[in-house]
């Protein structure tokens, strides 16, 4: 495993642990956040991370945060993977995305998430799965 997943799964746990300042820890103060490229325009710094941060986690509960596929260069982590969760109304979501991290000094500098915010507003709405979700989430995890 390389570094800059190993520090990634840190994030993961401490957003499975609901703790939004540790997440927020490894991210740098000006790190610019497309968290759902290319669809909706970035937040631009730690503050305004700590806001989306909030706001997901008021509406994400039993949260399986997974990565089946990840590699990385000196600064950069791809990776392809499922934010699986319920809403408050005990609805589960399922998506799948590709995403791209950039870091600095061991912090997260540059957050590219790859979603398809159509899925994710069907599954909200409680519409079945797709097969193609199905296929997608259905995988193992690595890590």
């Amino acid at each position: 495993m390389g570094a800059l997943f190993s520090r990634l799964t840190e994030v993961i746990a401490a957003w499975q642990a609901k703790d939004v300042d540790k997440v927020l820890s490894y991210m740098s103060e000006d790190i610019v956040w497309h968290y759902a490229a290319p669809a909706l325009p970035p937040i631009k710094g730690r503050a305004a991370a700590r806001k989306l941060l909030v706001k997901f986690q008021s509406d994400m509960h039993d949260i399986q945060w997974r990565i089946f596929n990840h590699a990385e260069t000196a600064d950069r982590l791809f990776l392809e993977g499922v934010d699986d969760y319920r809403t408050t109304d005990g609805r589960r979501v399922a998506a799948p995305y590709a995403g791209v991290l950039d870091f600095r000094d061991g912090l997260i500098t540059g957050w590219r998430d790859y979603v398809d915010l159509t899925v994710i507003g069907q599954q909200k709405a409680g519409e079945p799965f797709t097969a193609q979700v199905d296929a997608l989430i259905g995988r193992e995890a690595v890590g």
